[in-house]
């Protein structure tokens, strides 16, 4: 029988310090500085084997739900802030590409102007070749700046042109057939 996600600790690295005021956990590393508020049912111990994480009634369906997402918060905030998180997105077609200029992204992508994207605070982006790398220590802002990116061209099955992350497989579809070649 295995241990639910939430009845663990979660080890903080030496690098990390962790600290509870006032309903806020603030999560702090060599990247950065992370901050939550704690959900009311949600009860935290930062003890010397790691921060334990329990709610009041476990048995209660929301409860248990707020426990397991708040455990996943705690280790997604502890792993960005000492290792920090990227993506990576591929643009393929003949004439696209991207340009980073400070904070613009501006994306070349088949569209009859230049789209231009405003990177958000602690979000920083590079480029070589046709893959562009999104990195930050808030796994939530990269992963949705990456999504957005994506759905301003997706790629398409045919030719696979568009935006893809690096690592996406594009099922490819065969194109038009002539008359005689049903058999």
């Amino acid at each position: 029988m295995s241990i639910r996600a939430g009845k663990r600790a979660i080890i903080i690295p030496e690098s990390v310090t962790v600290t509870v005021d006032a309903g806020v956990v603030t999560v702090k590393g060599s990247k950065g500085t992370l901050q939550h508020a704690i959900h009311p049912v949600v009860s935290m111990n930062i003890g010397p084997d790691g921060v334990l994480v329990s709610v009041e009634k476990p048995e209660v369906k929301k409860q248990s739900a707020v426990w397991g997402t708040f455990v996943s918060l705690m280790k997604n905030m502890i792993t960005g802030v000492s290792a920090g998180y990227e993506k990576k997105l591929e643009i393929n077609g003949v004439g696209y590409g991207w340009n980073v200029a400070g904070k613009n992204l501006t994306i070349k992508c088949g569209y009859s102007h230049p789209v231009v994207v405003e990177l958000p605070e602690g979000i920083t982006a590079s480029v070589e070749g046709n893959v562009l790398t999104l990195a930050g220590i808030d796994k939530q802002l990269v992963g949705e700046l990456a999504a957005n990116i994506r759905k301003i061209r997706l790629p398409e099955p045919y030719k696979g042109k568009g935006i893809k992350y690096a690592d996406e497989q594009i099922r490819r579809k065969a194109g038009k057939q002539a008359a005689g070649d049903k058999g």
